[in-house]
């Protein structure tokens, strides 16, 4: 798997469910393995296994995030049948720590308005997305947060690097 947020999503969902699944790592990313029949699940963003979803090659199960994603209105989410199970992928700008504050100031400002955009916030939609503006401090508290949360679950799991 080239990046470990579906092994943190499938570990998150073994902690609370007691489902026994093994992790089989892979160089495609496990998209490809789903697709073929070789795997029989996978926690993928919805960004990148939309278009298979809409081509009718995978079928949702469900989605990780508190909500329903607007571009699958008819998924449920995890939550639906885990109560308390919420997990996102997200992506976010940084700066060196040196950064003068006007431009990290300048930066989040024209990051934001961008998010707020109507032609880019559709276009999220479209690929199942959710802009998450916020200012730095809330970006900073966010990050804090989603790295208590995930270190408790690898913590609980006993992952280690490999």
């Amino acid at each position: 798997m080239p990046c470990d947020h579906g092994r943190r999503l499938e570990n998150f969902f073994k902690l609370m469910t007691g489902v026994d699944m093994v992790h089989v790592p892979n160089r495609s990313g496990g998209l490809t393995d789903l697709i073929s029949g070789q795997a029989h699940v996978f926690f993928a963003a919805v960004t990148g296994a939309i278009d298979h979803i809409r081509a009718d090659k995978l079928r949702a199960l469900a989605v990780t995030s508190a909500t329903r994603v607007e571009a699958l209105p008819d998924v449920p989410t995890v939550a639906d049948f885990v109560p308390g199970y919420e997990a996102i992928a997200w992506n976010g700008v940084g700066a060196p720590k040196n950064t003068p504050s006007q431009i990290i100031d300048k930066l989040n400002k024209e990051i934001n308005a961008a998010l707020a955009d109507p032609k880019i916030k559709a276009r999220f939609a479209d690929l199942g997305g959710v802009p998450m503006p916020m200012t730095p401090g809330e970006f900073g508290n966010f990050i804090t947060d989603e790295t208590a949360n995930w270190a408790k679950v690898i913590k609980a799991a006993n992952l280690r690097p490999e």
